[in-house]
């Protein structure tokens, strides 16, 4: 026999397949693209994951490190997930792993990272030998009910093990975190979204399936980035959502602060999304050394643990719309283009925004229904052991000498399940029973559990024959989430100059809009605060600066034209909704993004021009003690850089505006505590370039507090509160008519306990107040809960203001509104 190896290309193929090498290219590439598109690139739309963070998750789940456990070190769980279920390099698990973990790139971080994790300088994350990382709380909601059959499972790579092949997700998290990738020819880029909004829009789909993307943007206003930053415009926005596809201007925040030698800087508080910081600051520096940009001499990078602070001095003298228009155009605004591109029922799909949320539901529902089969069918399990040991109660001592006389174990179960008609299941577990089991407490104990497992049995039926109940079950759940993690939106949403808006896309709703001495600015929906007793501390509504103070807090609709007078008698105008919506606890935003003021210009009043009619006026009144009326009609198209509503003499500031009609009186307050009623008629009306007519004398160190314009016969009376939260209602028949420039009547007394009058106001019984305080305390309160007394007197206490604070402002929410904001919140809860 020949001991020679057979030559292998002399072995003959059992057939041969001639194909065109086109063909074959094709068909791999093809093979190879759905891999990549399937496998590693495109999240589900289901849980918002792609392979690898599902992989993460589900490996760190069954290695028991939980959030409530300790850290482990991320080269383990990298380990464990490269050799269990992703069979790619450790680098690119790490790397996922990383950002799971970045604060700055999650928006609910779904990983508790210790140790260096990088930054958003670009700095690397330390080797995963250093770092440690364990779940963290909102990413376990993910993995929930994983183990009750929820959702399929596969083999893994080596058919060693099973992977699940998506989630259960008790949230929409792939709207709520977003995702990114490259797949071949076609790539996602999903924004994050606010958990709040994204699960009050889900629960609205779910009461209403024929709910429009305008109706879900009345909860999702837009995405909400983790580095916070300002979306440009509404209309991306909505193409986003309406078509899967759009760009957004996202802009970061700044502010210009006066400096030393009256210079002046701009500070960089927020960044847009993805943003590298330390590059940014590069950026800057080289466009500056290379004569780009000009009029800024030193340019700093003061971010820490806080939060991000980029400093860019400017040249005494320069102008710094000039410089922030420049650094708008290339470095602190870039584009967000939105693909809504995820894998439905594995294939790519793009989804708008009410599609993606389908999706989303139809999973949940399909989660709940398995879940509750699982838990039916370990009820009735449960249920059929318990009614076993029931009856072996009830029959113990037959029971007990039944088994006592059996051979073995076996020949026991067999006796009991011919005497007793037991099951299988029954009798082994009655020949594995105690004798202490067969107590008459323990016997109790039996028929209390049995009890309830039967309403159990009885929920998860009606659950599951009732797709109502279903529903209620994934909102209730929804809505358990929304109360753990919920939180307020970063990212605000402004109009620019120029921008078209789709006004329908904005809710009309009643706000409330506070601003500060230092002119930061926002509002809140005026259903956040609740009627109080009078006399109470209210709650935060604004978070002023240690140096800043409240100035003005007014109530308003979304969709409301303002015109907002200064205290220099300039007046501007704008759009409720252009202020931006922000949580009771945020401080506001500069309003140098919304209205060109100057240094040193306040707001001082607030006119809703939805107020104005033919033939009505405008009547100011300054701290001095003018008064003047304009005609209405000459607010018409007020530039956005501002004009001129009054010229006032140096010295003079612009105190309050109301909107008249020359058939009522009107009634000036002082600080000091005096007041003067005079018929309108008595002021001419001039135009906006004069100073005014004198309304009252004022003695030395008094100056004017507010202007009311009401008669006896609207039924109102006036109000006066002072700054240390007194005040009290006295009927308008009380104060005299007089001629103007008189000295007034006393209304209050502002003795050290009552403190000067901060404002006055015409109101009804049913009337609602919103008073704020200058550190940012906010109450709302009724009316009728302050007395009616005379002029002259102490008042009562409406508002309890803490030492070193005051009474900033005082706005009416009239008896109307009130119902309307009853009626709508009424409806939201049925």
């Amino acid at each position: 026999m020949s001991s020679e190896v057979p030559d292998p290309t002399d072995i003959e193929a059992a057939s041969i397949e001639s194909v065109r090498i086109e063909d074959e290219m094709e068909q791999s590439y093809i093979d190879y693209a759905m891999s990549v598109i399937a496998g590693r690139a495109l999240p589900d739309v289901r849980d918002g994951l792609k392979p690898v963070h599902r992989r993460i998750l589900y490996a760190m789940h069954e290695l028991g490190v939980s959030s409530g456990s300790s850290h482990r070190k991320s080269s383990s769980i990298v380990g464990e997930t490269m050799g269990d279920y992703h069979p790619h390099g450790d680098s690119a698990i790490y790397d996922t792993l990383v950002r799971m973990a970045q604060d700055f790139s999650m928006r609910y971080p779904l990983v508790d990272g210790q140790g260096n994790f990088g930054s958003m300088d670009g700095d690397p994350a330390a080797a995963p030998r250093y770092t440690e990382a364990r779940m963290a709380p909102v990413a376990e909601e993910l993995l929930e009910d994983i183990d009750k059959d929820t959702v399929d499972f596969s083999a893994n790579y080596d058919d060693r093990l099973q992977e699940p092949d998506v989630l259960p997700a008790a949230f929409p998290n792939l709207l709520v975190n977003g995702s990114s990738g490259i797949a071949v020819g076609m790539s996602t880029n999903i924004p994050p979204h606010n958990l709040s909004e994204v699960i009050d829009a889900t629960i609205e789909l779910i009461d209403d399936p024929d709910a429009t993307v305008e109706d879900l943007m009345d909860h999702i206003k837009g995405p909400d980035f983790p580095t916070g930053a300002n979306i440009v415009g509404r209309d991306a926005v909505y193409s986003a959502y309406k078509t899967g596809r759009g760009r957004v201007r996202v802009r970061a925040e700044f502010e210009v602060e006066e400096w030393k030698n009256g210079r002046e800087r701009i500070v960089v508080t927020e960044l847009p999304f993805q943003e590298n910081k330390a590059r940014l600051v590069e950026r800057i520096a080289e466009d500056v050394t290379e004569g780009e940009l000009e009029g800024i001499t030193d340019l700093r990078d003061e971010s820490d643990r806080d939060g991000v602070r980029i400093v860019i001095e400017c040249k005494r003298g320069a102008n710094v719309e000039v410089v922030k228009n420049k650094l708008l155009e290339s470095h602190l605004e870039k584009t967000f283009g939105i693909i809504n591109l995820a894998l439905v029922d594995g294939q790519p799909q793009v989804l708008s925004l009410k599609e993606t949320l389908e999706e989303y539901v139809d999973h949940r529902r399909e989660v709940v229904r398995r879940r509750s089969e699982y838990d039916l069918a370990e009820a009735e399990d449960r249920a059929h052991i318990l009614e076993g040991r029931l009856k072996a109660v009830e029959n113990a001592e037959d029971v007990v000498e039944l088994i006592r006389d059996s051979e073995d174990r076996s020949a026991a179960k067999t006796n009991l399940q011919e005497a007793y008609e037991f099951s299988e299941e029954q009798a082994q577990h009655i020949v594995r029973m105690q004798l202490g089991s067969l107590t008459s407490m323990e016997a109790a104990e039996i028929e209390s559990e049995y009890e309830e497992v039967q309403a159990e049995i009885e929920r998860l039926t009606e659950i599951l024959e009732s797709e109502s109940e279903l529903l209620s079950v994934i909102k209730d759940e929804l809505r358990e989430i929304k109360d753990e993690y919920g939180d307020e939106r970063r990212t605000s949403i402004i109009e620019d100059e120029g921008t078209v808006t789709h006004e329908d896309l904005i809710p009309e709703e009643e706000v409330v809009v506070v601003m500060t001495e230092d002119d930061y600015v926002k509002r809140m929906p005026i259903d956040d605060f609740d009627p109080q007793g009078r006399g109470g501390k209210g709650i935060i509504g604004a978070d002023v600066k240690d140096d800043d103070r409240v100035s003005t807090v007014f109530r308003a609709n979304t969709h409301d034209y303002l015109l907002c007078f200064t205290n220099q008698g300039q007046v501007y105008q704008l759009k409720t909704y252009e202020i931006p919506e922000m949580g009771r606890t945020a401080r506001g935003k500069s309003a140098v993004n919304i209205l060109d003021l100057d240094p040193g210009e306040d707001i001082t009043a607030i006119v809703d021009t939805d107020a104005f009619g033919d033939d009505e006026y405008v009547t100011m009144v300054t701290r001095n003690g003018y008064v003047k009326r304009t005609a209405g009609e000459e607010f018409d198209n007020i530039r956005s850089t501002g004009i001129i509503a009054a010229d006032l003499e140096e010295g003079d500031e612009l105190v309050d505006v109301e909107v008249t009609d020359g058939s009522t009186d009107l009634v000036i307050a002082t600080e000091g505590g005096m007041t003067i009623r005079f018929d309108e008629d008595e002021v001419r009306a001039m135009g906006r370039n004069a100073r005014g007519v004198n309304g009252i004398k004022l003695t030395d160190g008094d100056a004017v507090a507010g202007l009311v314009a009401t008669d006896e016969a609207d039924g109102r009376a006036l109000l006066t509160v002072t700054r240390n939260g007194y005040g009290k209602r006295t009927p308008l028949s009380e104060y005299r008519t007089q001629s103007r420039y008189g000295k007034g009547l006393i209304d209050i007394k502002t003795d050290d306990r009552n403190g000067p009058v901060a404002t006055v106001k015409a109101v009804a019984a049913d009337d609602h107040l919103v008073m704020m305080s200058e550190r940012g305390q906010i109450v709302r309160t009724r009316v009728d809960e302050i007395s009616t007394v005379g002029r002259n007197t102490m008042g009562v206490i409406v508002m309890d203001v803490e030492d070193g604070d005051a009474v900033a402002s005082v706005d009416v929410l009239p008896a109307g509104s009130v119902a309307e904001a009853n009626e709508r919140a009424d409806a939201d809860a049925n």
